[in-house]
């Protein structure tokens, strides 16, 4: 791996693809999150997708990539810590390949450039057409929410865990704010990004000293001012809020926990934490899993995940109907058991051995290569191989674990359950 700087705040990855036919070109915004314009940002989104100055409707476009040997061209909104990423990548087949000698390099960069650097525009903001059918398939994915009852729990367990905090800024945006989205709006949220926002191009079997060039060429007359990555931050630590919200009709109770280290200081290992996470609910092997679903048969389903930038853990689960606190007290239960105690050797080393087999699998696309490696940089952290982090994974000890979850206190706890009437106090 190879990374330099091209400009304040603008930076190029060059990956090793030599394995592959095919070729990757992704460009990462990162930049600040405001509740004022979550929703233009994830419209924004959707709208840049359908197509750019030079190839300006969906038709087009589609031709375009098509005609580039099925070229695959992808924009995407995530969370990166506290801030928000919008993303376009594009992946097709290596110059060398080209039946005609077309420099598909070229061709790549000035789909992907064009997308996030000269989007199509009418009378300077952005599409009418383009922008109302956008609202309306966000709309419609917002009032989807509420039908994926897994998802909805987890939602309203982080709405009142982080409050009105940074952290609580839906990535997706708000149903009750797309009537106030205009073209006009997403325009202004457009040049805020390209403003503030901090630039990593990767580029993986292309010419990446000629896309940094194109880069810097898009970029030149972009008043620029990137902003630092927003600080890891954490919810205080609190006497646990319990709510509960009953939906006629439901089948299947959902529980969501939201636990906090209440200082997100000092920052974890990565590989402390995910072998943390993964002893106590991430797999098959992990103490909810065994204890909690298979020999209690206390729920359908129950992971854990944690997040270093926020010091938060996330325990959901899939229960029965009125069989909810049970599920609660279980899970508790068991944090408090590896808190007490070390995991035992061979559940150590089952959590290990699941970990490492995942990192075998971090260079097998060039998708998956190149997320191992920004999601490196997204936390801060210098960059490795996964030989080297399946290294630093054999080196945690039972003792690091239970240290490790030793940080975490309950803080909320948010149900959905069949019955009538909700207690949300």
């Amino acid at each position: 791996m190879e990374r330099m700087q091209l400009a304040p705040g603008v930076y190029l990855t060059t990956l090793p693809a030599d394995k592959f036919k095919r070729c990757r070109i992704t460009i990462h915004l990162r930049f600040p999150a405001l509740r004022a314009s979550a929703t233009d940002t994830a419209v924004l989104a959707l709208v840049l997708e359908r197509g750019y100055a030079a190839c300006p409707d969906m038709t087009r476009l589609s031709r375009r990539l098509a005609a580039l040997y099925g070229a695959e061209l992808g924009v995407d909104l995530a969370v990166g810590g506290v801030d928000r990423v919008l993303t376009a990548d594009i992946c097709g087949i290596k110059d060398e390949y080209a039946l005609a000698g077309e420099n598909l390099t070229e061709a790549y960069a000035g789909i992907v450039l064009g997308v996030l650097f000269d989007p199509h525009l009418v009378d300077g903001v952005f599409d009418p057409e383009a922008v109302r059918i956008e609202k309306e398939t966000l709309a419609r994915r917002l009032q989807a929410e509420y039908n994926n009852k897994r998802l909805y729990c987890v939602r309203q367990a982080r709405r009142r865990f982080y409050g009105h905090g940074p952290a609580a800024i839906e990535v997706g945006g708000y149903l009750k704010d797309l009537p106030a989205v205009t073209p006009a709006t997403l325009k202004a949220e457009y040049d805020r990004i390209l403003q503030s926002a901090r630039i990593d191009v990767t580029v993986q079997g292309a010419d990446a000293a000629r896309i940094g060039e194109l880069l810097l060429q898009k970029l030149g007359g972009v008043p620029r001012a990137p902003q630092p990555y927003a600080p890891p931050l954490a919810m205080p630590r609190q006497a646990p809020a319990h709510y509960r919200e009953a939906i006629p009709g439901l089948t299947q109770a959902k529980l969501c926990m939201l636990f906090t280290t209440g200082t997100p200081e000092p920052l974890p290992d990565i590989h402390l934490l995910r072998l943390a996470m993964c002893v106590y609910g991430g797999g098959p092997t992990s103490r909810l899993f065994r204890n909690v679903r298979e020999k209690q048969s206390l729920c359908y389903y129950c992971a854990a995940s944690a997040q270093s930038a926020t010091g938060s853990m996330l325990v959901d689960s899939g229960v029965e109907p009125g069989g909810e606190e049970r599920a609660e007290q279980a899970i508790l239960r068991e944090l408090r058991a590896l808190q007490d105690t070390p995991p035992t050797p061979d559940e150590l080393e089952d959590a290990r051995r699941a970990l490492l087999s995942g990192m075998d699998a971090a260079s097998d696309s060039l998708a998956a290569q190149e997320s191992w490696y920004y999601g490196q940089i997204l936390r801060g952290e210098e960059p490795i191989d996964p030989a080297e982090a399946q290294a630093r994974t054999r080196a945690v000890t039972a003792q690091a674990v239970q240290a490790e979850l030793q940080r975490y206190t309950l803080s909320v706890s948010y149900i959905v359950t069949a019955g009538e009437g909700n207690d949300n106090g």
